[in-house]
């Protein structure tokens, strides 16, 4: 199998992280419900894992970082927890329904919202931010990467306007984390989203949630923490006020050893290499008559994402062509972002979307534009 789906979820992981997930399966206990040897090793193990997430967004305090299932769950934690009724808020058409729905809900309780058009190449349309701010505006929610082009938004562009006007700015990095060097502090984040099977390369059912201190965020789910057990009140006091529950120990174990590979890496390299093979692709298929590749692939900031079209064949086809005659795993279809295929003009033949991992290799590459260049003919 050649795969080629990494935007869904990486594949391959980092040596180690399979061993450290088996080690916390059959080694350690539950963090933070006992004093004994097995629940002890546990609560290292999670707060080691806190301390390299926080070197590598470049977090100053660790347990402002709440481990979630995924992306998804921090999205509604974030959206769901901060805005109430009367507020409004800003978002984009490149949204993932992870952003959407939860925004969309908070509708139906009284919070108002608009969206950030995009132009043709799926580009954000910044200048539109003055117009739609509000006096009841009180954030900006925004993805850091479209999961569907590919394109990188300009979040020092967005944060310095909602830092001039008030405005807390709550990123999804479900497309980035791992792929592209994120600074908190740098860019002005206020709440981090992020998921742990995509770029960072860990399992499936990870993730987490940044909350930067003076922000609180009512959670989405209160019970057991494992302290203050006789208050009705959930605590308050980050990470626990957002951690109700047993955490998923050896997911986080595994999530822990992908982290440490990818600092020892150096994302900045992961990434050259990610966009080089994006790139070599690109160039093969370029000359292929009737394709048509959806982002702004001048932009020097993107995702090793590419999105295209061949003719007006039906991308789920195209897609199970490729692998029922090629062994070649790709997504298509909506990928959960409907109001970017509104904006794209795909609403009704979706999209074929290759993406890529530096664990790819060029030959791999190269079998996937041949397929392409066969299936054309």
């Amino acid at each position: 199998m050649i795969y080629l789906d990494n935007a869904a979820t990486t594949l391959h992981k980092p040596e180690g992280v399979a061993e450290a997930m088996i080690t916390a399966l059959t080694s350690m206990g539950n963090s933070g419900r006992g004093a004994h040897e097995a629940t002890l090793d546990a609560s290292r193990m999670i707060y080691g894992t806190r301390e390299k997430l926080a070197e590598l967004f470049h977090i100053s305090d660790p347990m402002r970082i709440a481990f979630t299932c995924n992306a998804t769950e921090s999205l509604n934690i974030a959206i769901q927890g901060i805005l109430q009724p009367g507020d409004h808020v800003i978002t984009s058409v490149c949204e993932h329904n992870s952003v959407l729905r939860p925004v969309y809900r908070m509708a139906k309780r009284g919070v108002t919202y608009n969206m950030l058009p995009a132009d043709k190449k799926g580009v954000i349309q910044y200048d539109q931010l003055t117009s739609l701010l509000k006096k009841e505006t009180k954030a900006i929610v925004i993805t850091h990467a479209s999961n569907l082009t590919g394109n990188v938004t300009d979040l020092k562009k967005v944060s310095d306007f909602a830092k001039k006007n008030g405005l807390l700015l709550i990123v999804d990095a479900s497309q980035t984390a791992g792929c592209i060097p994120i600074d908190v502090q740098e860019l002005g984040i206020d709440v981090l989203c992020f998921t742990g099977h995509k770029g960072l390369m860990g399992p499936q059912g990870t993730g987490g949630i940044y909350v930067r201190e003076g922000i609180k965020i009512a959670p989405l789910k209160v019970g057991g923490s494992g302290v203050k057990s006789f208050a009705k009140e959930h605590p308050d006091t980050m990470p626990t006020a957002l951690e109700a529950g047993t955490l998923n120990g050896p997911g986080i174990a595994g999530l822990g050893a992908s982290v440490s590979w990818l600092l020892k890496q150096g994302v900045e390299q992961i990434h050259e290499k990610d966009l080089a093979l994006s790139r070599r692709f690109l160039k093969g298929i370029a000359e292929i008559p009737d394709i048509t590749i959806y982002g702004d692939m001048d932009s020097q900031m993107r995702t090793a994402i590419v999105s295209l079209n061949l003719g007006d064949v039906d991308s789920a086809e195209m897609s199970d062509w490729l692998w029922e005659d090629y062994g070649i795993a790709v997504r298509a279809g909506a990928h959960c972002a409907p109001l970017m295929h509104k904006a794209l003009g795909t609403e009704q033949q979706g999209a074929v979307r290759f993406s890529f991992s530096c664990f790819n290799t060029e030959e791999e590459v190269d079998a996937a534009i041949q397929a392409l260049k066969e299936l054309q003919e």
